[in-house]
């Protein structure tokens, strides 16, 4: 089995402000690899830890079996990142901003590019600063998926697209995917992780608190119950023996019970809890 992302107690430390702390993280070749967790849990930290752009504080990761510290260069030309903030150079047009970014990897993408900006609807001669966030998002795919690199990290990429380039963009996600790059993706929307991802992490409070696969996840056998009283409304997720929830609900007195398969972010929020 051969992993393109792999930690080892990676700490990013900001003194009093959380970072992240010794995480242990695989994502196996070939994934489409979903990084799950709440404003500040410590996805951006992990991202640009994991590419370089800052450094550890402690422990240590490889990533397409570069090192972080000593091999980020590697790692970065064979990398496609797209941020969770999107800024370019001010005065460019989005056809140069796009032809920018393949000459500094020494790469022709005109043909690729050309195919992703026409799939996204981009005005490629409006200069960057005239776009709206969804547009500025458009190219930032565009910069980081028209190299066809060996891996994709993509920070909170769906931010400010519309439901339509939403769709789009996962197809072309996808389509990355199935040739053969490994897709991963942070994000605070479980629902893009329970459709797109084959595999998840949950990080919380700079650590990771569990990792599978999405179809495991989802088949923890914990049932959602919703319990109406004359006191309120109850929902929990219960795992055990059934006769043990039903002397419990009887117990309750209700007057409407309702037990159902649990979200996946049902079950990711309950680890939170």
């Amino acid at each position: 089995m051969k992993y393109v992302i792999e930690t080892d107690k990676l700490t990013k430390s900001y003194g009093k402000n959380r970072g992240i702390n010794e995480l242990e993280l695989k994502v196996e070749e070939g994934d489409f690899f979903g990084f799950i967790g709440p404003n500040g849990a410590g996805k951006s930290t992990t991202i640009r830890t994991l590419l370089g752009l800052i450094s550890p504080t402690g422990g240590s990761a490889k990533v397409l079996g570069y090192d972080i510290v000593t091999d980020k260069e590697n790692i970065l030309k064979n990398t496609g990142y797209l941020p969770s903030e999107i800024n370019f150079y001010r005065g460019m047009k989005v056809k140069d901003t796009i032809k920018y970014s393949a000459e500094l990897r020494k790469s022709d993408c005109s043909k690729k590019a050309a195919m992703l900006s026409e799939r996204l609807g981009l005005d490629l001669e409006k200069k960057v600063e005239e776009l709206s966030l969804g547009n500025r998002k458009k190219v930032g795919i565009v910069c980081a998926v028209q190299h066809s690199p060996k891996l994709l990290i993509l920070d909170e990429p769906t931010s400010g697209l519309d439901p339509l380039m939403q769709r789009e963009f996962f197809n072309i996600l996808n389509e990355e995917n199935k040739n053969g790059t490994t897709i991963f993706f942070s994000s605070h929307i479980l629902s893009e992780v329970q459709n797109y991802c084959k595999t998840a992490a949950f990080i919380k409070d700079g650590r990771i608190i569990i990792t599978d696969k999405v179809e495991k996840l989802e088949e923890t056998g914990a049932k959602k119950v919703t319990v109406k009283t004359d006191a309120g409304t109850e929902d929990y997720l219960y795992k055990g023996d059934i006769k043990e929830l039903l002397n419990k609900l009887a117990a309750q007195n209700p007057y409407d019970v309702t037990i159902t398969e649990p979200s996946l972010e049902e079950i990711f929020m309950n680890y939170y809890e």
